[in-house]
């Protein structure tokens, strides 16, 4: 699709999961045993057909572009394709992206350079599978200056997203931006409509707002806030309703912000379901991602005698359990379980050395961690908050590198 060109906002700080991103953005968090956040986002770019992209970064951007570098240089330049990574340039200026909106402003020269005639704009943290082309086809079809991918969620739930409300010609009348009280669906007053945080622009309108938005002191300068609410008014915004709408992964309806601890551990978990709502195994739909080249994963027995054992869990390659038990969790490359080990509802992350008899319980274990013979995380949460970070719903996380 050389009429449009992609932009990845990968440049978030990711706070709320922390310790997880104190080393790296969010958007290259680990995800599933094999996967980083990132990958989804581009995976659907890639078997959308969208071949030209900017991914921009900022916050802590090393660990991202190493992994783009390694996993995703798969685009021919020669062809007109590239997933290119843009770290901020400061041509507007010193300072560093101040909302959404200023991110792409900051990089209007690569736009003005484009010849595309259409902009698709996407967060590289959230988890999902997305026909991206069926959305374009409406966008062209409607003559759209924007279109909002949107999907309804609890009304409860609501309040963390923009809210939208739309017309029987899927035109949208109203936006906003995490509000107290969340407008609900006229047929079910249960839910409501919320913005995904998935746009395509014209090329022609996000130029001229974007400019016009970067004049005011008074903006946030981010698209929910100030953007699209201004466009309601002014052109023609509609919206595409994920999952009802057209489009080869139409059928899954599932899309994750896993922006803190708890979020981030319950998509993992979703993973492991008897029916997964995320189908990691459509043939036609692989989910891309760099994978260092281990062995396949296996079990031996242990010197005293027992077996290696896995429970309905998901093992990546270069795993060895020689003799532990795992259930009902996510290990992911280069991880060594020892003798009598037992990991329940965890995630384990890359190179992690889990000692003789230990015991782990809904943990989150990081990156190059060595747990000492006999350890215990995840049975005793006052003994827990003194060394680690503990979620709301009582997640215990490691964090990389962390010396016993």
């Amino acid at each position: 699709m050389q009429d449009t060109l992609t932009v990845v906002l990968a440049g978030g700080m990711g706070s709320r999961l922390s310790p997880l991103t104190d080393n790296r953005a969010k958007p290259a968090v680990p995800f599933g045993g094999k996967y980083r956040i990132i990958d989804f986002t581009l995976t659907n770019c890639l078997h959308s057909g969208m071949r030209n992209i900017l991914v921009l970064t900022q916050y802590k951007s090393h660990s991202l572009q190493k992994h783009l570098r390694d996993g995703w240089s798969i685009y021919n330049p020669e062809l007109g394709e590239y997933i290119t990574a843009v770290p901020p340039q400061m041509r507007k200026g010193g300072k560093w992206y101040e909302g959404t909106a200023d991110a792409i402003y900051h990089n209007m020269w690569l736009l003005s350079r484009s010849s595309a005639e259409y902009v698709v704009v996407l967060s590289g943290d959230h988890i999902y599978k997305m026909d991206y082309a069926a959305m374009l086809e409406q966008h062209k079809k409607t003559d759209a200056e924007l279109t909002v991918a949107c999907m309804t969620v609890p009304k409860e739930e609501a309040a963390a997203f923009g809210v939208m409300a739309m017309d029987a010609n899927n035109m949208v009348t109203e936006f906003a931006e995490k509000p107290s009280s969340p407008a609900t669906l006229i047929d079910d007053p249960t839910q409501s409509l919320v913005s995904m945080g998935i746009y395509i622009f014209s090329m022609e309108t996000l130029q001229q707002v974007l400019n016009e938005d970067a004049c005011n002191e008074h903006s946030s300068h981010d698209f929910g806030k100030d953007i699209i609410p201004k466009l309601i008014d002014n052109q023609t915004v509609y919206a595409y309703e994920f999952g009802r709408s057209r489009g080869r992964v139409a059928k899954d309806k599932y899309w994750r912000d896993v922006g803190t601890i708890d979020s981030y551990y319950d998509a993992n978990m979703d993973l492991l379901e008897p029916v997964p709502q995320m189908n990691l195994y459509q043939p036609d739909w692989p989910i891309r991602t760099y994978e260092a080249q281990f062995p396949p994963a296996r079990t031996v027995p242990s010197a005293t005698g027992n077996e290696g054992i896995f429970i309905n869990s998901m093992i990546a390659n270069g795993v060895i359990n020689s003799g532990g038990s795992v259930q009902h969790s996510i290990v992911s490359s280069n991880v060594r379980i020892n003798d009598s080990a037992t990991i329940v509802d965890s995630i384990i992350f890359d190179d992690v050395t889990v000692g003789e008899g230990c015991q782990l319980v809904n943990c989150i274990i990081d990156k190059h961690v060595s747990i000492p013979p006999h350890t215990q995380i995840g049975l005793d949460k006052i003994e827990d908050q003194k060394r680690f970070h503990v979620s709301e719903k009582g997640i215990v996380v490691v964090p990389e590198g962390y010396e016993f």
